[in-house]
């Protein structure tokens, strides 16, 4: 059979792989030179930037996805375990090292709060149990809502608190509310804010202690372009530079898709790895879609976008860790900001990934190639972007100078590039430049979020952070692995 795939991404390789390891005949259709999509990297004047994930955690789902193909990943890239994982420096200078050493983790925990050791311990039993009930709820399929009913999901309840946020969950484990930071950041990678982020989320913190953070050497970029040649191995084919225009239909059932050049391409089985948002709005008219019309879409929650800022610097800078969290004074202020005012953070918290400090091949030798990224609100917001985008890079460039201690950083950029919420949509195809996708609130969750047997069309599938299971790459490698496993089903291949 003949499966087509819009968009290189991980969640489209992931399937690509494994469905070309069972023989289908796999293409895959990227409008980019290369594949990755937003876990590419920017390669420029020997500066290499990823341009999305930078943590690599949770290794042993992809490696089972390469095992499942008879391949090992570490044939095909080079694994560093981080240690620490990150430094997370707060507005009044204390710095928070999570590591690997979880006795030193701990002390470090009670220098800043003598009251907060313990309830490390007590933390990471609860989520253990907790992480032990979601993860076979992240491995599988709702094609309805009765499936929502199944043991994993009913197993699942007594621990998920499903009325209790992130936040007041940690309140459960530490009073000092620069602990319950350091261990609710991690919704950003969901795009949320951890005062709605759902309590079920305490996993991810507990995956980075519990796993490690991991850095591919090279950029997480390598990962992909490892799973492309791996496809490429099996005798999967990637069509770069080449656009969809939009999927054919006929009645109910997706016969295959239309090519920016006017070639039609038939499939039996067409597989959208490209933004949820942005595909139905532009590879299926509106009178094609009775679901997920423009309204709908319209109507759906979203994640916040991102600021980004890839610097190339001639000069190192071993102050800072591989991964660096900088926390603004008023945490609560700056989500209110991004989620319900909608109106650009004065004072926000950012990331800066330095990965120049653990892989030298990220820059010219002596050199840095520096990654920051500042939560802001999506294209929802009224914000006139070639009217900010100036204004706020000189705001992150006073905050790398006076945070972050890059006081000189000006005088040694080489290279810069910048990418606004509206870079996100036009050069990315992110609908609304939400970065993380649909927003993880209950109501878009499992069953209620858009199905991998996509629910509108017979013959057409999802994958990547907009359906199930959700945003991040290890949630977006198992979209690729459920879709996959869906399409041998269909066609009764074990």
């Amino acid at each position: 059979m003949n499966i087509g795939i819009v968009g290189a991404g991980p969640g489209g390789l992931s399937a690509g792989m494994l469905l070309a390891s069972k023989g289908f005949d796999v293409e895959i259709y990227e409008r980019m030179d290369r594949v990755g999509s937003r876990s590419s990297c920017i390669e420029e004047e020997g500066y290499r930037f990823d341009v999305g994930p930078t943590f690599f955690m949770m290794p042993f789902i992809i490696e089972e996805i390469f095992g499942e193909c008879d391949k090992n990943l570490h044939d095909y890239v080079d694994l560093i375990e981080l240690d620490p994982y990150y430094q997370l420096v707060f507005a009044n200078g204390d710095v928070l090292k999570p590591q690997k050493d979880f006795t030193d983790f701990r002390d470090s925990i009670e220098e800043m709060s003598p009251v907060d050791g313990d309830g490390f311990d007590g933390f990471m039993e609860d989520n253990k149990k907790k992480m032990d009930r979601v993860l076979p709820v992240l491995q599988r399929d709702y094609p309805s809502h009765l499936s929502i009913l199944s043991k994993e999901v009913l197993s699942l309840l007594p621990v998920l608190r499903p009325t209790t946020s992130l936040w007041e969950d940690l309140g459960r484990h530490f009073e000092d509310d620069r602990i319950k930071v350091a261990f609710t950041f991690q919704s950003k990678y969901l795009g949320m804010s951890p005062f709605n982020c759902p309590s079920m989320f305490t996993i991810l913190p507990y995956i980075e202690y519990n796993w490690g953070i991991h850095h591919v050497k090279g950029g997480l970029c390598n990962l992909s372009k490892a799973m492309a040649k791996a496809f490429k191995e099996m005798g999967g084919k990637i069509h770069l530079n080449t656009t969809v225009d939009r999927v054919l239909v006929e009645g109910r059932e997706v016969e295959g898709v239309e090519l920016s050049d006017g070639e039609t391409k038939k499939h039996d089985e067409v597989i959208l790895n490209s933004d949820f948002a942005w595909s139905m709005k532009n590879l299926l008219s509106n009178n094609e879609r009775m679901k997920y019309t423009d309204k709908k879409i319209d109507g759906m929650k979203y994640s916040c976008s991102t600021y980004m800022m890839y610097l190339g610097l001639d000069k190192l800078y071993e102050d800072l860790e591989h991964h660096n969290i900088f926390i603004t004074e008023d945490y609560k202020e700056n989500f209110r900001e991004i989620e319900s005012q909608k109106v650009l953070p004065k004072d926000p918290s950012f990331y800066v990934a330095n990965p120049s400090k653990t892989d030298s091949t990220m820059a010219p030798d002596g050199h840095s190639a520096l990654y920051v990224l500042v939560p802001i609100p999506n294209l929802k917001a009224d914000i006139d972007w070639e009217e900010e985008k100036t204004r706020y890079r000189e705001l992150i460039l006073d905050l790398l100078k006076n945070k972050a201690g890059l006081l000189d950083i000006e005088e040694h950029i080489q290279y810069e590039k910048i990418i606004t919420p509206q870079d996100w949509q036009e050069e990315y195809n992110v609908e609304y430049g939400a970065t993380f996708n649909l927003a993880h609130n209950l109501k878009q969750m499992l069953s209620f979020r858009p199905r991998n047997d996509f629910e509108e069309y017979k013959s057409m599938w999802l994958v990547g952070g907009g359906t199930n299971p959700g945003s991040g790459l290890p949630t977006i490698y198992e979209s690729g692995r459920i879709t996959a496993n869906l399409i041998n089903k269909k066609y009764g291949q074990k």
